[in-house]
């Protein structure tokens, strides 16, 4: 058994209930698994630190589900479209999405590992027990470094967007 396939098998599940946590669609949660598989199989030479692999393949996962997010952006189903928002509610939702590309502005400029543990948890839904297990950190730093990216993103959005 070769070491890509060793790490296959010890991580399709928990990849797969990663992306389920993501997408909550078990059929794009097992496409999403594929294609994490086949492009982490495409850069496995780019992976140094075997131990850290979980890591690794849960950021492959999250890119390649928000890769399919932004591939079928422009696409909306055909019940969808015969159905308007009234314009209170299309004032409200730009709001909200103008709030969220801030928060995702300030997020991303987080340093590691407040980033990554802050995606895990909020987007994908993952404990902060397996966040903790991914890392190789006991379940209290995981807490800790939690609670430090909450306030890390709440200091910039007040200090950026004064909120």
């Amino acid at each position: 058994m070769t070491e890509f396939e060793r790490l296959f098998l010890e991580n399709r599940n928990f990849i797969f209930k990663y992306l389920m946590k993501l997408t909550r669609d078990a059929a794009l949660s097992e496409e999403l698994t594929q294609e994490t598989f086949f492009r982490a199989y495409m850069n496995f030479t780019a992976l140094r630190e075997k131990e850290k692999a979980p890591a690794w393949l849960c950021r492959i996962a999250r890119n390649t589900y928000f890769s399919r997010l932004r591939e079928q952006k422009n696409t909306v189903p055909l019940e969808y479209a015969e159905a308007l928002p009234s314009p209170d509610d299309v004032e409200q939702t730009c709001e909200r999405r103008e709030l969220s590309q801030k928060a995702l502005v300030c997020l991303y400029e987080l340093e590691e590992p407040y980033r990554e543990v802050f995606m895990l948890s909020v987007f994908g839904g993952v404990s902060l027990k397996e966040i903790s297990a991914l890392f190789g950190k006991s379940e209290s730093w995981a807490r800790v470094t939690f609670y430090r990216a909450k306030q890390k993103l709440s200091e910039r959005m007040r200090e950026r967007y004064g909120l």
